[in-house]
């Protein structure tokens, strides 16, 4: 019964693109996509596939008068789950063609780093390779884009 159990479960994993085949670029866009994506749809799930639990991440907004930019507070693990689960049941959604890209900008054995277009801004993301997959460690952010500026 154990040898079956194994079989299936191979054969799902295989069927779902989980195998170890993917490469080290597709799995880090999807991790930052999940990131993208657990912000976007309020899903904690696709936040905790993709952070690390010691997350870091602050970034700098457009001060109210518009004259520079100010640092923000930072965000963690449990703050950035708490936003997404504050964008769940509020159904504050961005609209549909609110920006969602990824740049992968290096690749290293255990280490990359990517950027992010967002509707609140670019993200430059900091990953590391775990068991797990590719992780997110740091997040260095500002907003708001340059094309939604006023």
């Amino acid at each position: 019964m154990k040898l079956l159990t194994t079989l299936i479960l191979a054969m799902a994993i295989s069927a779902t693109g989980l195998s170890q085949d993917v490469s080290a670029e597709e799995q880090i866009t999807r991790a930052c996509l999940n990131y993208l994506e657990g912000f976007y749809e309020g899903d904690t799930a696709k936040l905790q596939q993709s952070l690390q639990p010691k997350l870091y991440k602050f970034g700098f907004m457009k001060k109210r008068d518009g004259m520079g930019y100010q640092q923000v507070a930072p965000m963690t693990y449990d703050a950035a789950l708490a936003y997404a689960e504050n964008v769940r049941e509020k159904q504050n959604f961005p609209g549909e063609d609110a920006p969602k890209k990824v740049q992968i900008l290096d690749v290293g054995n255990s280490i990359a780093a990517a950027k992010v277009t967002a509707w609140w801004g670019i993200d430059y993301i900091l990953l590391s390779k775990r068991d797990t997959g590719w992780m997110i460690e740091q997040v260095l952010w500002e907003g708001p884009l340059a094309a939604t500026k006023k």
